[in-house]
């Protein structure tokens, strides 16, 4: 939808997509990252996350982080490149010019092969 506007880009940040629970030095989950509902982060656990978020804006498409290493250093933060000073897009990563065209490619799977597969899971289900 916006993959040939020149002045708006919507770009997918992967940092979380493989990201493991942190753990402690004894293997157990490491509740320092998170709330007292043991389920949302807490303030170190959100600066973890930001940091990701900040150094997947600054890696190109294609070669951006999937995954994220709770090691709370700051180190590990990124500047921008004195070369390519700016958060990375599909176009300026150099997909822009290039055939790959996100609405004109076929599905991985064809869509009767999804309605065969939901009705044989409540054939079997209902059995």
């Amino acid at each position: 939808r916006y993959g040939n506007r020149e002045d708006f880009a919507v770009v997918v940040q992967p940092f979380f997509r493989n990201t493991l629970l942190p753990l402690d030095s004894t293997g157990k989950p490491d509740l320092s990252f998170f709330a007292a509902d043991c389920f949302h982060f807490n303030v170190r656990g959100y600066a973890e996350m930001a940091m990701a978020l900040w150094n997947n804006m600054l890696e190109p498409v294609g070669a951006k982080q999937t995954y994220n290493n709770f090691t709370h250093d700051r180190s590990k933060l990124k500047c921008p490149n004195p070369e390519k000073p700016f958060l990375f897009t599909r176009r300026n990563s150099g997909f822009g010019n290039s055939d790959l065209d996100l609405e004109k490619t076929e599905p991985s799977v064809p869509y009767w092969a999804v309605i065969v597969a939901a009705g044989a899971g409540i054939l079997v289900g209902s059995l």
